[in-house]
């Protein structure tokens, strides 16, 4: 993977939506981004909350400038 600068986050703005920072190795956020343990019998809000964590984890790696 390679990197660029890293653009800083507005830390009172993520607050406001209810997150918390989570510091993982890039990685670790490539794993979470490309990985899925959901089957076809999970209920509709699980599989999007799958989808929404690895949307999140895709959203990081490019916010902090990896190319996977």
């Amino acid at each position: 993977m390679s990197k660029q600068e890293i653009i800083a986050t507005d830390m009172a703005n993520e607050e406001k939506k209810g997150r918390v920072a989570l510091w993982l190795d890039a990685d670790d956020i490539a794993w979470l981004a490309k990985h899925c343990c959901c089957n076809n019998n999970e209920p509709s809000e699980i599989i999007e909350r799958c989808s929404r964590i690895r949307f999140r984890a895709n959203a990081a790696l490019h916010k902090a400038g990896y190319k996977i």
